[in-house]
């Protein structure tokens, strides 16, 4: 053992900081990523729990599924044109 604290200086074993912030920043994307995926989903969800009936919950995920589509659909004409 060491008559260091931890995190005292001299550290013997420093950190690359650049690795370890370039790990952080690909940690951080995904984890956004997965967050906005899981809050979506959530959201429709909660819409599809407040239908009083099968029929309003089987209309409603066709307008959940038909707004995707379009947005699906506006978003790959925007990258044709641009691209």
């Amino acid at each position: 053992m060491t008559d260091r604290d931890p995190g005292e200086w001299p550290v013997d074993n420093p950190v690359e900081l650049e690795a370890a912030d370039e790990q952080g920043t690909r940690h951080l994307a995904l984890t956004a990523e997965q967050a906005r995926f899981h809050v979506t989903l959530g959201a429709i969800r909660a819409d599809l729990e407040a239908q009083p009936s099968e029929m309003c919950l089987r209309t409603a995920a066709r307008r959940w599924q038909q707004a995707i589509t379009q947005l699906a659909d506006e978003l790959g004409q925007q990258l044709k044109n641009a691209g």
